[in-house]
């Protein structure tokens, strides 16, 4: 049984440190099998709430799951007020047992709200990126964090491609003249080109960068990755795609790069200063990833002075991001909310994801291996 698994790392955990005291032995010792308070922290949808049914991923409708979670007996709150001290989620976290945040207005777990969490025994993302957990401190805490993964990748892909197309073909300005009454073609053409022939690299060639990959392919670009896997040869000659064992001999080779990790104490920061002088000149840069894989001033200055010819992606540091932070308003971007991997599509799938791991964690059953991303305190390989 799940419970007992839990119970058992916990004890682990207590032996070994020589604590007599120890608050996880009697976190999940006197885990009760009965009702369960549930803590949902999504955006507020407001009026588009009503105008798409499948519209699952906010507020008002909550994964569609408060009907079944009440008609079982448990306690769902849902909200989308996650910061500061005096926030609605602060308010529940001393008794809270599951917590439910997405990528797109994530609740910030740290070591801190963990701690004062004496109840709490699994945090699930629904979508895909859980490290706006302190999975450090979750692990050593013996809770279970998961994910749905696999629900959006195909959202995210689609949305890298149409990125990378939107930055070469210089799309951001031209839209831009039509809203405010312009017309100045040249102003757009002297730096719109073909995808076609240039040299596209993904950092990162898990699910999402394969997808890219594969969409990639009919564009007829010179494809590189880089990962900490190499691909299955046959895959890899499908897909047309060169493994580059060395990230910064693959970087000057590109002239789009695609930022496919997870975020990590090793990625966090990855793209500073000195790594983007070394890129070539005028490189185009996607990033859905996360924008901490990115140093922020670093990647202003680089579009300032033209180092970085555009920059895109959906991901921000922090999210939402303030109205002052300083990617609004640099030239040569194509920011967005993040928004990639919360498509219908996607909302429908990681609600259901979400559904099939509440009712297995009732159950004391185990989820999917390819879900946890911490487990029995032990982190998944992505986010060591």
């Amino acid at each position: 049984m799940a419970m007992k698994r839990v119970a058992a790392s916990a004890l682990r955990a207590f032996t070994s440190s020589g604590n007599s005291t120890s608050s996880l032995l009697t976190r999940h010792l006197h885990a009760s099998p009965g009702s369960k308070k549930i803590v949902g922290v999504f955006y507020d949808a407001k009026e588009y709430a009503a105008k798409n049914p499948n519209f699952l991923g906010c507020t008002e409708n909550a994964l569609a799951i408060r009907q079944w979670l009440e008609s079982q007996g448990h306690q769902y709150i849902v909200t989308s007020d996650k910061e500061g001290p005096y926030c609605e989620l602060e308010k529940h976290i001393p008794d809270l047992h599951v917590l439910i945040t997405t990528p797109f207005h994530p609740a910030y777990v740290t070591a801190e709200r963990i701690k004062k969490a004496k109840n709490l025994q699994l945090l699930l993302t629904a979508g895909i990126g859980s490290d706006h957990v302190d999975l450090k401190a979750a692990a050593d805490a013996g809770l279970t964090v998961a994910e749905v993964t696999g629900s959006n990748v195909v959202s995210v892909a689609e949305d890298e491609l149409m990125r990378i197309l939107i930055l070469v073909r210089n799309f951001v300005p031209g839209h831009h003249q039509v809203i405010t009454g312009d017309w100045n073609v040249a102003g757009i053409a002297y730096r719109a080109y073909d995808l076609e022939g240039k040299t596209v690299g993904t950092v990162g060639a898990g699910r999402i960068g394969r997808l890219l990959l594969q969409r990639l392919k009919p564009f007829n670009c010179n494809l590189l990755y880089h990962d900490r896997l190499k691909m299955d040869p046959e895959l890899e000659n499908q897909i047309g795609a060169k493994f580059e064992e060395d990230l910064d001999k693959m970087l000057p080779k590109c002239d789009i790069i695609v930022i496919n990790m997870p975020l990590t104490e090793k990625t966090r920061g990855m793209f500073n200063k000195d790594r983007i002088a070394k890129l070539k000149k005028g490189v185009l840069i996607v990033n859905n990833a996360r924008a901490a894989i990115m140093d922020t001033q670093a990647v202003v200055d680089g579009c300032s002075s033209g180092q970085i010819g555009g920059y895109s992606g959906d991901v921000w540091n922090p999210q939402p991001a303030p109205k002052d932070h300083p990617w609004r308003y640099m030239p040569n971007q194509a920011m967005t909310p993040h928004i990639s991997g919360t498509t219908i599509d996607a909302q429908i799938r990681y609600a259901a994801g979400v559904k099939d791991m509440l009712d297995r964690y009732f159950k004391g059953e185990d989820f999917p291996p390819q879900h946890y991303i911490v487990k029995d305190g032990e982190l998944a390989s992505q986010y060591r």
